[in-house]
């Protein structure tokens, strides 16, 4: 007889998988998130992981062609989702005809991309995005409200984040008034990446693009205006005459007023000229979101402002303006670091354990106590030791011991495993005291 051969259980590199413990707080976190957008009245959208690669490569290029997860089936050429924004795109221009406009939708979704996996980079990950677009025309206060969003969203989970805020008309029109247009993306991408190669590397990059030595000096100082923006707004607004320049200080001061107005905590933004975000189809205004207390994890949400979110697929203009979170690498940032909030560990607020023959009144109990709380039987056929140590090691919050004299007297033996006191109640009273005393109330 022919042995199994036993395969050894292994998964692929840079896709998470938690244990069930640390999922109840990954999906915990989710749906604070998730209440976020709704209570801004942010619509769900859930768009196919798969698309016709003619859609979804329709406005990448360069690295993102290398990551794409692509193959054929049949005669149809196929990619999984890179990002949650193209797939937003074709949506809006398929439907655009039935949406209601601002269309506000929020989408929470695994997202893949077949880059190398190290520390911090996942092939498969969660992004929690939320857009608002506009059919022809989209107003500033928009761009307020995703910076509300973003700060609410952090309060919620507990962290404590500075929003970075900029405007990219102010860069295009400074160094286009310096006469520097056709070198214009090239010198933004330089620019970007300042913090990552330092300000040496960056003027010898520049001075590679004939950038004259003063003008270098200009560039670097500018984007080095960074601080409150009732300080720094006076300080810029005349740095230039060109039109583009005057737009993006004009967008960003009424922006600022929308925030301000929105009540957002004026410690948690800053105007920050640094900020570019590298993605071309940025037209305003750009933000990032840091943990000062932990900068070394760099961006942990960001977007921005955009003129045409669906030029590819349709001839009408749709300006839009967006948030995105890498939710599964903040996530393993937090986890690394002990920064998750507490969270129980099981979901089930009430476990209850038969003693003797009643196992079937515990079922029936099962169904009362099931209408508002997370109740489970114990029925394996084990001691009552080793199901109060298993419970114990669940951290199940509530034990009911129910046996043949408590079926007959209708009292039943209520327990708080927290701190091993017991309670005698009818099951009403064990209802309303562990509505009382569980996330439930």
């Amino acid at each position: 007889m022919n042995e199994q051969k036993i395969i050894k259980p292994r998964k692929l590199s840079g896709f998470m998988e938690l244990q069930p413990k640390d999922q109840l707080v990954f999906d915990n976190m989710l749906d604070q998130i998730k209440s976020v957008y709704l209570k801004h009245n942010f619509l769900p959208l859930d768009t196919p992981v798969l698309e016709l690669s003619e859609i979804l490569l329709a406005k990448s290029g360069g690295e993102i062609d290398k990551e794409v997860y692509r193959f054929t089936k049949g005669d149809t050429d196929i990619c999984m989702r890179y990002d949650l924004t193209v797939p937003l795109a074709r949506f809006v221009a398929m439907h655009n005809e039935t949406l209601h406009y601002p269309f506000k939708r929020f989408q929470i979704g695994k997202v893949y991309r077949g880059e190398r996996a190290q520390k911090g980079r996942f092939r498969e990950f969660v992004q929690c995005d939320a857009d608002i677009i506009g059919n022809g025309e989209l107003s500033l206060v928009a761009d307020g409200e995703c910076l509300k969003m973003v700060d609410e969203v952090f309060e919620k989970l507990g962290l404590d984040i500075v929003n970075q805020v900029s405007n990219r008309n102010i860069l295009f029109g400074y160094i286009e008034g310096l006469g520097y247009q056709k070198e214009l993306k090239q010198i933004l991408t330089i620019l970007d990446k300042i913090n990552k190669i330092g300000k040496e590397n960056a003027k010898q990059e520049l001075e590679k693009l004939n950038i004259k030595t003063q003008d270098i000096a200009k560039l670097i100082e500018i984007i080095e205006k960074r601080g409150n923006f009732d300080e720094i707004l006076p300080k810029i607004e005349n740095l230039s005459t060109n039109q583009t320049f005057l737009k993006g200080v004009s967008e960003l001061k009424e922006v600022y007023s929308y925030a301000k107005n929105m009540g957002i905590n004026q410690n948690k933004i800053l105007l920050d000229l640094s900020i570019i975000r590298g993605q071309d189809y940025y037209t305003g205004t750009v933000f990032e979101a840091i943990i000062p207390s932990h900068k070394e994890f760099g961006t942990v949400c960001g977007g921005g402002r955009y003129d045409n979110l669906a030029s590819y697929f349709s001839e009408k203009n749709f300006p839009g303006v967006g948030l995105s979170i890498g939710f599964t690498r903040l996530f393993d940032l937090l986890m690394a670091n002990n920064m998750l909030k507490a969270n129980p560990s099981t979901n089930i607020d009430l476990q209850i354990i038969p003693l003797g023959n009643t196992l079937s009144e515990c079922l029936q109990l099962q169904q009362y106590f099931s209408q508002q709380l997370q109740c489970e039987v114990a029925y394996e056929n084990r001691s009552f030791k080793a199901k109060m140590k298993d419970a114990n090691k669940q951290n199940i919050p509530y034990i009911l011991i129910v046996g043949e004299d408590e079926i007959k007297n209708q009292i039943y033996a209520l327990k708080n495993m927290a701190n091993s006191t017991q309670q005698n109640l009818s099951k009403e009273d064990c209802l309303a005291l562990l509505l009382k005393n569980t996330s439930k109330n």
